[in-house]
């Protein structure tokens, strides 16, 4: 049972994903089938649009799984790594199919989070005069947002100082933070396309309009957005999700002109911009920036742990009061518990942060560069590598006529789970995510020896 206040002003699809999001972190077990739609809408009184963002929102963060004519049922992302998933619909009588090797574009092994030091560091900020009887800071305790300032400035020529983080409850809480504070002010939001789903969502929960831009071989198209008259845009310009190309610095220079222009407001998501293999990422687009027209946004998802939920925004300070005053109206206050900020701040302050960015990219380098080669060398021309040199993933796309549908379904029943583009996009943009950072190389290379398998007989089936 959900407990859902319509009376309270964070919106009600927030609310159910939020519940949904706990039941099956803490209850659910993996494959669970989730209730239908319908079912949701009519047993809470809400509307299907209500309750299809919520799910939608769980699908996008990877929490659940949509199976055509089946429903949604719970995904193994985020529960113990090895424990078999349902992936496909089944009777009562059958065995769920076991999934030996999972290409999710968007995790990390169970191991590459620092479990034992984060305990040490844990108890030690626990040790600290830490007041549980008192509300936290709204924009999140002082030192973790000093700590976030300092390694972003090092780190991504990020302008800013501790006064200008506020540490969110992740991607989606740090998207409501930013939806609310230009309700007001903006009618209208510009999203690249294809783009990051979860974005647009949000900010039409919240009354704005979505505008498709589309991304060229330099991300955003530029020309398109000055056509579209938007003031407010939402970019991913350091590795864009999901085509993975990166923004060069004169379309960025470009990008700002236009925001100095039309008094418009970009919001620069620096997606993956810590896992690069390839190249150093350019610096962000905001400490391009001079007139305060750049809203930077980071977590700590991708490269420490999506767990933890916890991300971060950084305000240019002519919105610091036009915040503040959000937070009041809205009651809203950091929803990051205070033991989590304590054991972060620690852990950068330590140094162990920047050391642990060194071991994932170095990790995760391996893999990607394990996974290209075995791609190419089994696959080869039949496919092409359409982004690959950042992320926890390598985009293909076949270069034959191939049912995706049906390699899909025959990769499952060999305990492959693939991931197509076209669950998020439709027809408009497809590609194959094959995500690398949740498998070891040893079943790297197993797994795409066996696609290779399943790849060849799909063509002659």
């Amino acid at each position: 049972m959900y407990i859902l206040d319509k009376e309270a002003t964070k919106p009600l699809y927030i609310q159910l994903y939020e519940a949904m999001k706990e039941e099956i972190l803490n209850t659910l077990s993996s494959g669970a089938k989730l209730p239908s739609v319908r079912k949701v809408a009519t047993e809470y009184t809400l509307s299907k649009t209500t309750v299809e963002l919520a799910y939608k929102q769980l699908y996008a963060e990877g929490y659940i799984e949509s199976i055509p004519k089946s429903g949604y049922f719970v995904a193994d992302t985020f529960h113990e790594y090895g424990t078999p998933s349902l992936t496909a619909p089944f009777n009562v009588s059958e065995p769920k199919p076991l999934i030996r090797y999972d290409f999710f574009p968007a995790r990390l092994t169970h191991d590459a989070f620092p479990l034992k030091l984060w305990q040490r560091l844990f108890i030690k900020a626990m040790k600290e005069s830490l007041d549980f009887g008192a509300y936290g800071d709204r924009q999140g305790e002082q030192g973790l947002r000093t700590q976030i300032a300092q390694y972003l400035i090092k780190s991504r020529g990020v302008n800013c100082d501790a006064s200008q983080i506020v540490v969110c409850g992740g991607f989606t809480d740090s998207m409501n933070h930013l939806a609310a504070l230009f309700k007001e002010t903006f009618q209208r939001i510009a999203i690249e396309h294809p783009g990051y789903p979860a974005t647009g969502k949000v900010f039409e929960d919240y009354g704005y309009d979505s505008v498709p831009v589309k991304v060229d071989h330099n991300g955003l198209n530029i020309d398109q957005l000055e056509a579209t008259k938007v003031k407010l845009v939402y970019i991913t310009p350091s590795h864009q999700y999901p085509t993975g190309v990166t923004m060069p610095i004169p379309n960025r220079m470009k990008l700002l002109d236009w925001a100095k222009r039309v008094q418009g407001v970009i919001i620069e998501d620096d997606y993956d911009s810590e896992l690069r293999y390839q190249n150093r990422p350019i610096p962000s687009l905001q400490g391009l920036d001079h007139d305060g027209n750049v809203i930077y946004v980071g977590t700590f998802s991708k490269s420490l742990s999506p767990t933890l939920r916890v991300s971060y925004i950084v305000l240019p300070h002519r919105y610091l009061e036009a915040y503040a005053k959000v937070c009041q109206m809205r009651h809203q206050r950091c929803p990051v518990s205070l033991c989590t900020q304590k054991t972060l701040e620690l852990f950068m302050k330590g140094g162990h942060w920047e050391r642990h960015l060194r071991k994932i990219r170095t990790l995760n380098r391996k893999k990607h560069d394990l996974m290209k080669e075995r791609l190419k060398s089994t696959l080869g021309s039949m496919i092409e590598i359409i982004s690959e040199g950042g992320g926890l993933a390598i985009l293909i796309r076949p270069t034959i006529t191939i049912d995706l549908k049906k390699l899909r379904e025959n990769a499952l029943k060999e305990g492959i789970k693939l991931y197509c583009a076209s669950d998020l996009y439709g027809e408009t943009w497809e590609a194959i995510r094959m995500g690398f950072g949740g498998l070891a190389e040893r079943e790297i290379e197993e797994a795409i020896a066996l696609l290779q398998n399943i790849w060849i007989k799909t063509l002659k089936a």
